[in-house]
């Protein structure tokens, strides 16, 4: 049927009652549904629903997936008492139009994290208006050992709408993937990391897979040139399916926050670095269009309008009245359930603090959107299409040598825990004292030193 089914998985000697899984499915479910769909709309958000499954069969498959597993998820576990699992579709399949499925199918999976800079007020360190969060989140993971160098991919240039930064952000991706893109051929994953330090990133192999879905008559050589224009070729697909807009809904018509706000590039990212190299004036965003999911991302995303530093405060003074009010808990729908009155409160887009636990909890619960989208992954998936069968139904992306149909979903929807707060504050300052210590000291040297080295200079007045 190209169904997922999807099992909650938790750590030993945790086991929960069927009761509670099922409701926290629901919740799940529920979120997706009544919440995330108003944000993204309706043809990208996909749910699922809750099926219940015999336990003999859940034990079966439980045994039959554990090897499968990559080591560094091992440490919980698959629930195999309850029998309720969620059943989605299988998203590295296009979701549109059933009937090609005979058709190969290419998918592409892309976590695009944090597409904007915090304008925020509450910002302590001024690096954090100037270098985004992504870039100076890899040095830290470079040092800590999780991958081995920094990649170059910076995400507001993939969310710039410019299409020479896209290009750039999405060959650094491809260059060093991590754990940012995935490609997969029906259903197999090709390209990309499966676990933490297992990456496969083998360009030719890579062309190799993809030679028959961009140049089907083969009418190319083999051999380097034939694998620069083929990742070409699969670079212009992807930026043209991002700024396409394949959903009728305006993001549920909710009031924006002005993306203006924030400044459009990080002073750290290899393009704009290479821009300032060559003595070039700064490539200004070309902004995203409305209706695409980028732009849908890019707005849930900025519902973090105070940062973390601005929002801990406000997450205090919740947990402080809930340490005095403890069955107020359910009341203030931190837990749940999801529905129309939870989506309703996030609308409330002003950051006048009127000291009341009500405004605190609004911007704690729009901060929690805000992680949830930040951490989303996008799948594309792409089928070969001939000429005749692209009718005005289907959204279609044409190459020199072929076209496609394809469609552009949205998924990790779940609402980033409520507790996971404190984490995020503590982890916000780790991030910002290593980069300030370790690599912007180094920059700051490098930079006064080229100074040393010109330091006959001439001093030329404009007038202004």
């Amino acid at each position: 049927r190209c169904v997922v089914l999807r099992f909650l998985k938790s750590p030993p000697n945790q086991n929960k009652t069927s009761e509670e899984i099922l409701h926290h499915l629901q919740n799940i479910v529920d979120f997706g549904k009544h919440v995330m769909k108003q944000f993204f709309g309706e043809n990208y958000v996909h749910h699922g629903e809750i099926i219940q499954l015999p336990l003999d069969f859940v034990r079966q498959l439980c045994l039959k997936i554990q090897p499968e597993r990559p080591e560094s998820r091992c440490d919980k576990d698959m629930d195999t008492l309850s029998g309720y699992a969620m059943c989605l579709p299988n998203l590295t399949r296009l979701q549109t139009y059933r009937f090609v499925e005979h058709r190969p199918i290419l998918c592409i999976e892309i976590k695009p994290k944090c597409g904007f800079i915090p304008f925020s007020s509450h910002v302590s360190q001024e690096i954090k208006h100037k270098v985004c969060r992504y870039c100076m989140h890899q040095h830290l993971k470079v040092a800590n050992g999780k991958w081995k160098r920094p990649s170059k991919y910076c995400p507001l240039d993939l969310f710039s709408g410019n299409k020479q930064r896209m290009h750039f952000a999405l060959k650094s991706l491809l260059q060093e993937a991590q754990n940012n893109l995935k490609i997969f051929k029906n259903g197999e994953l090709i390209y990309g990391c499966r676990d933490d330090q297992d990456c496969v990133s083998d360009w030719n192999e890579l062309a190799r897979h993809l030679k028959p879905f961009f140049f089907p008559s083969n009418g190319l050589v083999s051999g380097p040139h034939c694998t620069r224009t083929i990742v070409k070729e699969l670079i212009h697909v992807i930026t043209m399916t991002l700024l396409s807009s394949t959903d009728a809904c305006r993001a549920g018509d909710m009031k924006t926050v002005p993306i203006s706000q924030g400044r459009s590039y990080c002073e750290a990212s290899a393009f704009n670095k290479e821009l300032v190299r060559n003595g070039k004036h700064k490539l200004e965003s070309s902004g995203l269009p409305r209706g695409c999911l980028l732009y849908k991302t890019l707005q849930a995303q900025m519902l973090d309008m105070l940062d973390i530093e601005g929002l801990y405060p406000l997450y205090s003074r919740v947990e402080q009245y809930l340490e005095e009010f403890p069955e107020e808990r359910s009341t203030l729908q931190i837990d749940g359930p999801y529905n129309e009155a939870f989506y309703e409160k996030l609308l409330d887009l002003s950051t006048e603090d009127d000291g009341t636990v009500a405004f605190a909890l609004t911007k704690v619960q729009q901060y929690r959107i805000a992680m949830t989208a930040k951490d989303c992954s996008i799948m594309i998936a792409l089928s070969p299409c001939l000429q005749d069968e692209c009718s005005e139904q289907r959204p279609v992306v044409l190459t020199s040598k072929s076209r496609f149909t394809f469609s552009v979903s949205v998924l990790d929807l779940d609402l980033k825990p409520y507790e996971s707060i404190p984490h995020q504050y503590k982890l916000d300052g780790k991030i910002v004292n290593y980069y300030l210590k370790n690599v912007q000291a180094k920059d700051d040297a490098v930079m006064s030193s080229l100074f040393k080295e010109n330091e006959d200079c001439t001093l030329v007045l404009h007038k202004v």
